[in-house]
């Protein structure tokens, strides 16, 4: 499968590396394609200068060792991706729209209420009910 990563998802697995979001990210790097978009790793370069600065090598290092997929789309327009009650999520969703990816990983709230059947939205925990069981 491809799946797509949330920047909140990175975010966790790589500051508590023993932790159950870390062992899905570890799961979904050994048995799947990962897809990554520019903003999403932007959105986790941000966070970690800002909250974590002196992990940001480690960051850094660890999103190289994913050995994703990069995918970007140039223009978004807001008409054309079912509605999210955060429009600053709206590029992840569009960018795993139009990946193709097969499951979008989030802890994110917001998109929860997006109704889409592809690629699948699921929280940490529901794909690993799922998927490493």
């Amino acid at each position: 499968m491809r799946i797509m990563l949330d920047a909140n998802v990175l975010v966790s697995a790589i500051l508590i590396r023993h932790s159950k979001v870390a062992d899905v990210v570890r799961h979904i790097k050994d048995n799947h394609k990962i897809v990554l978009c520019r903003y999403l790793i932007d959105e986790v370069i941000d966070t970690y200068y800002e909250k974590f600065p002196d992990m940001v090598d480690d960051m850094k290092n660890i999103i190289a060792e994913l050995n994703y997929e990069p995918f970007d789309i140039d223009h978004i327009d807001p008409k054309k991706y079912p509605k999210i009650r955060d429009i600053k999520d709206l590029p992840i969703l569009a960018n795993a729209i139009e990946a193709k990816v097969d499951v979008l990983i989030t802890g994110d709230k917001d998109f929860e209420t997006v109704k889409i059947d592809k690629p699948r939205i699921l929280k940490p925990r529901e794909y690993q009910d799922e998927f490493m069981r």
